[in-house]
């Protein structure tokens, strides 16, 4: 579709205007639009500085943040920030600083104050329904014709069985 006042260029801007209950339809090029007074592309200027200072920062502040890389196991952190899980144990002390950082921005600081976990006593602690489970699975592996899984599951249970006997 040609513009409606150029004639010469495709139109990209449609105009729907209602004045006492007429319908008027106007379709502009941008360079129609813009002399009409109708923002579009052409009419914002574009201020390649700004983008060019605003690359610049973030890589300023990706390249500090990426920089730390794990000697373990090579993981780095713009890997972390992908998969939200670190390689190794190692990676804390490797990635201290950044991770230091995330905590502050999500928690407001860097340092646990709330309530420490404690682990409760061994002899509180229940083994529920483990030779049952171990049962269950036995059975699974039979089933599922995984006999060397089995056998190690049977050996499990004659243990279980002779400790509480």
């Amino acid at each position: 579709m040609l513009c409606d006042n150029c004639k010469e260029r495709d139109a990209v801007v449609h105009l729907t205007r209602i004045v006492d209950n007429a319908v008027t339809q106007l379709h502009l090029c941008e360079k129609c639009a813009a002399a009409k007074g109708v923002e579009t592309t052409l009419s914002v200027p574009q201020h390649p500085l700004g983008d060019i200072l605003q690359a610049v920062q973030q890589q300023a502040s990706s390249t500090s943040e990426d920089a730390a890389v794990c000697a373990f196991c090579g993981a780095s952190a713009r890997d972390f920030r992908a998969t939200g899980r670190l390689g190794c144990p190692h990676c804390y002390d490797a990635m201290e600083q950044s991770l230091r950082e995330l905590l502050r921005r999500l928690h407001g600081s860097s340092r646990h104050v709330g309530q420490r976990y404690d682990a409760p006593a061994s002899h509180l602690v229940e083994k529920p329904d483990t030779l049952h489970d171990l049962r269950d699975r036995l059975r699974r592996a039979v089933d599922g014709e995984q006999f060397e899984l089995a056998a190690e599951l049977r050996d499990r249970i004659k243990a279980l069985e002779t400790e509480t006997v």
